[in-house]
């Protein structure tokens, strides 16, 4: 008789593109996404939670796609092998497809506007890389039913805010503006995009944008080639171009180095190389965004869409710096674009301006962590009516690693005081202890492993990073108290301490069992570590 084949044991791996968070991970995420939530409290928005899954249809084809209805996406068919096969499921790629779902099914119980924000992990059925995932945190806040662009401006503001919650720092970030109607009307000139027939030229118009946003990354020359016939990287590697001719691909770039003549222009200013007028205004808070709103005024020419474009951006401009924004923080940056599809006025970027070493040890800027814009027409795909809407989502886990990259993050999370165990038949008593140490607010276990070697309930407690040891044998239990081991400085005494300073500086510490919560917390105190 055939021996039967044993049962392959799976494999204890994370499946390619994702991660597992332990500790201090987690925790500091858990109090960045309170920091964040706090100032989106403040701003007046309320929290909400929604599915997980959506159904593809709801969720829109806003990500790359070719045939399939599940690429970009992690998704599957209910019942797919059934005579009538179900819907097609998806997990969501970020959480503001998902709110145009909900305000369009429960909109008659909404106040309007409604300002909600939502915070949980999202997944993208992409290619992995170094930082890059599958599954990541975003952070939202988003207005609906406000067509005001001083919703756009209040987002970036609150933007603003939030990055100097969690602790980067004013210098390091900058909050970049643009609007899709002032690339529509750059479109409009130079011969791309028909208004009244906006479906015509559409894939040469992304080739443009996609172009325009790797400008940072790639420079002048090299988004030229993108523009017009095209480009071989080092690897030799090719990107089909856009086709443009030679005089549409210069009204391209002048609009996408509207920054960097910018810069040119504030320089001359201060260098007093302009009017008595001009040199005045550039006292006034937001003078370099006004600036920038002249000149695209003068790119768009006669495009109606991109005056309005043009338009919005000043008002934005004069609300931000109504509210004591300067363009050190936030600031109208034409080659900002934007990758997902439903953007329709405003657009919005926030990045760190810092430099770190990538993974090849190169120099480089952090880059964006944040970013959002308006997108007037998503309701409307369930409603037939448009909603207007602005939102901005700020990536959770790509801020955490800025902040590790900062070194404003410890890399440690403090363990819990560990009650250890000298006789098991007493396990009530330790349980007790350690019951009035949690009572108090502090965290605190009892060794629930072996507790005949005592050497290595220390382990334990080392391993976990814990601040304190409670011991408490047959000889103390009778004396009514306790022995309280410091481990933080314990562990600095043996690591540079002499013997005369060691007894000097005791590490471990006999009370009455009745102080025990107090001599604790006096420790925790001394270490910086009671709450």
């Amino acid at each position: 008789m055939a021996k039967p084949k044993k049962t392959p044991r799976p494999k204890a791996q994370t499946p390619k593109g994702f991660r597992d968070y332990f500790g201090a991970e987690v925790s500091q995420r858990a109090e960045m996404l309170q920091k964040i939530a706090g100032v989106y409290h403040r701003y007046g928005f309320d929290a909400l939670e929604s599915s997980g899954v959506e159904t593809v249809e709801a969720l829109g084809k806003f990500l790359p796609d070719v045939d399939r209805p599940n690429e970009g996406v992690f998704a599957w068919q209910e019942d797919a092998d059934a005579d009538k096969p179900g819907d097609w499921l998806a997990l969501r790629y970020d959480l503001t497809a998902p709110l145009a779902r909900v305000y369009a099914q429960h909109q008659n119980d909404l106040p309007k506007p409604y300002r909600r924000y939502a915070m949980g992990p999202v997944w993208r059925n992409e290619k992995p890389g170094p930082g890059r995932f599958r599954q990541f945190y975003q952070c939202d806040a988003d207005t609906v039913g406000a067509s005001s662009v001083a919703a756009d401006a209040e987002i970036c503001a609150m933007l603003c805010d939030c990055l100097e919650a969690v602790g980067i720092e004013r210098g390091d970030y900058v909050v970049r503006i643009n609007n899709r109607k002032v690339l529509n009307g750059v479109m409009e000139v130079a011969g791309v995009l028909d208004m009244l027939h906006p479906e015509r030229h559409s894939e040469k118009r992304g080739m443009v944008l996609r172009a325009i946003d790797k400008l940072d990354r790639l420079g002048v020359d090299a988004v030229l080639q993108l523009l017009t016939e095209g480009r071989r990287d080092e690897s030799g590697d090719f990107t089909e171009g856009a086709g443009l001719t030679s005089h549409q691909a210069a009204t391209v770039m002048t609009f996408a180095n509207s920054s960097d003549a910018m810069d040119r222009s504030v320089a001359e200013i201060k260098k007093g190389n302009a009017s008595a007028e001009v040199q005045k205004l550039q006292d006034v808070i937001g003078f370099r965004n006004f600036l920038t709103c002249g000149h695209l005024k003068e790119i768009v020419g006669l495009s109606q869409v991109g005056k309005q474009g043009v338009e919005e951006l000043k008002q934005i401009a004069e609300t931000v710096a109504s509210l004591g924004y300067d363009t050190d923080r936030i600031v109208i940056d034409p080659s900002v674009v934007r990758g997902l599809g439903y953007y329709t006025g405003p657009v919005y970027e926030a990045e760190l301006t810092f430099e770190i070493q990538d993974e090849k040890g190169r120099t480089r800027n952090f880059g964006s962590v944040a970013g959002g814009g308006r997108y007037d027409d998503l309701v409307k795909r369930f409603t037939g009516q448009e909603v207007p809407a602005t939102g901005v989502s700020i990536g959770v886990d790509r801020l955490l690693a800025a902040l590790h990259a900062k070194g404003r993050l410890d890399t440690t999370d403090v363990g819990p005081v560990v009650v250890t165990v000298m006789d098991r038949d007493r396990m009530a008593d330790y349980q007790a202890m350690v019951a009035e140490l949690r009572q108090a607010g502090i965290r605190a276990e009892v060794y629930l492993g072996n507790p005949k070697n005592f050497g290595n309930q220390l382990k334990y407690a080392d391993t976990r990073n814990s601040p304190v040891a409670v011991i408490e044998g047959g000889d103390e239990h009778e004396k009514g108290v306790v022995q309280i081991k410091d481990l933080i400085l314990g562990a600095e005494i043996a690591k540079s301490a002499t013997l005369e300073e060691w007894k000097d500086r005791p590490s471990q510490f006999e009370v009455p069992r009745a102080d025990l919560v107090a001599k604790v917390r006096e420790i925790l105190a001394q270490h910086g570590l009671e709450k």
